[in-house]
């Protein structure tokens, strides 16, 4: 089972139509990104004294369902390596009654913020940091 945050929508958040505003689920996608790496033992403070950070490439989120005032949603957040400078998310927006509201998928690299270039392994250096996947997945 994947990470997985709760997120109450809030009033602030809506548009015009009444529903949550399109940007506002990079904003609750983010959220759970950032706890699920804290979950996953990844300790930012050593990367930060590394000079390296997470830079979000590319985000695509599906809309499914409309969010409203007051909803509570779980957002999941399953990391994917494979052999390059990226890895993904696949993050899951859900009510809390099971509708899926959207789909959030993401590309990430690792800068390192001295050479302005993507780490070669953004895994191994995560991991180096404490990160480990399996916390974020299982």
């Amino acid at each position: 089972m994947a990470f997985s945050t709760r997120i109450e929508v809030r009033g602030y958040e809506l548009d015009s139509l009444g529903h949550v505003n399109h940007a506002v689920y990079h904003l609750y996608a983010e959220v759970a990104r950032t706890k699920a790496f804290g979950a996953a033992g990844c300790d930012w403070d050593v990367l930060t004294e590394r000079r390296t950070a997470p830079v979000l490439l590319t985000t695509t989120v599906n809309f499914r369902r409309e969010l409203r005032m007051g909803d509570e949603v779980d957002v999941s957040c399953t990391a994917k390596f494979g052999d390059g400078k990226t890895f993904t998310l696949e993050q899951l927006i859900t009510k809390v009654d099971g509708t899926l509201s959207a789909e959030v998928y993401c590309v990430l690299g690792l800068m390192d913020l001295d050479a302005r270039k993507l780490h070669a392994d953004p895994r191994a250096v995560l991991e180096s940091a404490g990160f480990d996947v399996t916390k974020m997945n299982d």
